[in-house]
């Protein structure tokens, strides 16, 4: 059998397509033609040029294709051309989901994010039946990735096959872009973390959430929602863990979430507006780190067995992985 992965060039997709590999599953990976191949270099896979704005690409991608797995998106909190991501989060979406069901497609997994689940009451943990308020679904990211949501609703109301995915933080090896947390590491081993935030994030090794796409193809329910997660953390809890794992000193400042927000929108002028580039400090990072949550993994581990490797071991691959690569 044939497996499409978009997003392969990614990080979450680039461990999917290793994950695919050792299965023993054939893998063609849809890649842009100014996109690089490092994340899965020299494995024996298919390569095919498409865009999710290519409807056409879409369908000559999934030919002969059993399983598609939807990992592509705009995963960033900042884009010169914000519609950007409502032409790839959303229309996209859209557009995969129109092509596997011409081409006859059997199972669609669609990889969403935890940034949409809703904050849950005082002291309690939020689950896939959480609902977002506004103030949860605050910018472009995180509106277009609960839009492309409703897109897969849409699917599934019309017969089509399809199981959404709420990856949370993932960290380890093969992180090429890097993603947001492998920016943290990264910072944190360049000693460019002079302070820090209170952040509640949820951990969860990047091996892990690839098993978790390839259990929900296997053992998913259609139309149902799992948050692929690990363990609850603060930033600070982090932090300490890099500084065990690389002897390197922690940030000791903690700024205040009011100050964090004024950098962030100074550096979002000056740098988004005014140098038409990424933000150190992206103003929607910030706001999702203000608005606490806490998740509960547990139906994923009941329904689809996802694993719950130690989070410490992870973070020591990112750091490895990072400094073998000539990262820092």
């Amino acid at each position: 059998m044939k497996a499409l992965v978009t997003g392969a060039t990614g990080f979450v997709g680039g461990n999917l397509v290793r994950a695919l590999v050792e299965e023993g599953v054939s893998v063609r990976a849809l890649v842009r033609n100014t996109s690089s191949s490092q994340a899965f270099q020299g494995l024996p896979i298919e390569e095919t040029l498409g865009d999710l704005e290519d409807i056409v690409s879409l369908k000559a991608a999934l030919q002969g294709c059993t399983v598609l797995f939807h990992v592509a998106a705009l995963n960033t909190f900042w884009a010169r051309d914000p519609a950007q991501f409502y032409n790839v989060n959303i229309g996209g979406t859209r557009n995969v989901l129109a092509a596997a069901a011409e081409m006859g497609v059997e199972r669609v997994v669609h990889t969403s994010t935890w940034a949409i689940i809703g904050r849950p009451s005082e002291g309690e943990l939020a689950t896939e039946d959480t609902l977002p308020n506004q103030e949860d679904l605050t910018g472009h990211y995180r509106q277009t990735k609960y839009l492309a949501e409703r897109e897969v609703d849409a699917a599934v109301s019309r017969g089509q096959d399809v199981v959404i995915l709420n990856p949370t933080v993932p960290v380890g090896p093969w992180d090429v872009k890097p993603s947001p947390s492998g920016r943290i590491v990264l910072d944190f081993l360049r000693g460019r973390m002079p302070a820090y935030i209170e952040a509640h994030l949820n951990l969860i090794a990047v091996e892990d959430v690839a098993q978790g796409h390839i259990r929900a193809w296997k053992h998913g329910r259609t139309g149902e929602r799992y948050i692929l997660g690990n363990q609850n953390m603060t930033l600070l809890q982090v932090l300490k863990g890099l500084e065990k794992i690389t002897g390197k000193k922690r940030p000791r400042i903690k700024l205040p979430m009011g100050v964090a927000l004024v950098a962030a929108r100074l550096d979002g002028l000056v740098e988004g507006v005014l140098l038409r580039r990424e933000p150190r400090i992206p103003l929607e990072g910030i706001l999702h780190a203000k608005n606490r949550r806490a998740v509960d993994s547990s139906k994923a581990i009941a329904e689809l067995g996802l694993p719950q490797s130690s989070v410490t071991e992870a973070l020591h691959r990112s750091v490895a992985w990072f400094q073998e690569h000539g990262y820092v």
